[in-house]
């Protein structure tokens, strides 16, 4: 049933280049993952989905938990645009969208958890302990992050995988975070961290980081 839900999601956009992009992405960061990290999602309650493109993640979370609302911010206004429209076709009224760049989120109001996946690594190194201050800010305590992102070891993959992201998107920064010191950053900002480690048969270095907010 699940494989349909992404199928569909595929289905919702037009732009066969975003079809395109939309199978690359969710080759990379497959079904198995997408369960293994929805697993710390509520079942109820506001999600917060930073950086969320196209929408293709918040879509899928809230096709199969219907009692979330997801909230998409991203920066890129025809992302935005993509998403609210696969929405409408989908028939998810509990995904809503929203433009807005991650560096200039200060956590207005209070979610049930977020998400940041492949993000971080996007961001501007300067700009991470603010984003990581106010996602904090916006959580209640034992309220749950979860941040999704490359580690810089072993080597190998972590060049293909920048390989891949300056494929994907040549003129988009790229700093790939060591697992301990996201691992400090997170805990300077108020979390308590767990590492979970995702085994791929593909040369990605993931880490998903459990963050759970401390009082």
């Amino acid at each position: 049933m699940r494989s349909e839900t992404v199928r569909s999601i595929i289905r919702s956009y037009d732009d066969p280049v975003v079809r395109a992009y939309c199978w690359v992405r969710f080759g990379i960061l497959r079904q198995r993952f997408l369960d293994e990290i929805g697993q710390y999602l509520p079942e109820t309650g506001p999600v917060l989905d930073i950086g969320c493109g196209f929408g293709l993640f918040s879509l899928y979370y809230a096709a199969t938990g219907p009692g979330r609302l997801l909230r998409g911010l991203d920066v890129d206004a025809r992302r935005i645009a993509l998403a609210r429209r696969a929405a409408r076709r989908l028939g998810l009224d509990n995904a809503v969208y929203e433009e807005g760049d991650a560096r200039d989120f200060k956590g207005d109001g209070e979610v049930a958890a977020a998400y940041m996946l492949d993000i971080v690594h996007h961001v501007p190194p300067a700009s991470v302990p603010a984003l990581l201050a106010a996602l904090r800010r916006c959580l209640p305590p034992g309220g749950r992050l979860l941040v999704k992102d490359v580690d810089t070891r072993p080597a190998a993959k972590r060049w293909f995988t920048w390989a891949l992201d300056k494929a994907m998107a040549p003129r988009t920064p790229v700093r790939y975070w060591s697992a301990p010191a996201l691992a400090s950053a997170l805990d300077g900002a108020g979390f308590t961290v767990h590492r979970h480690l995702m085994v791929d048969v593909l040369p990605y270095p993931h880490v998903l980081y459990v963050c759970e907010a401390r009082r």
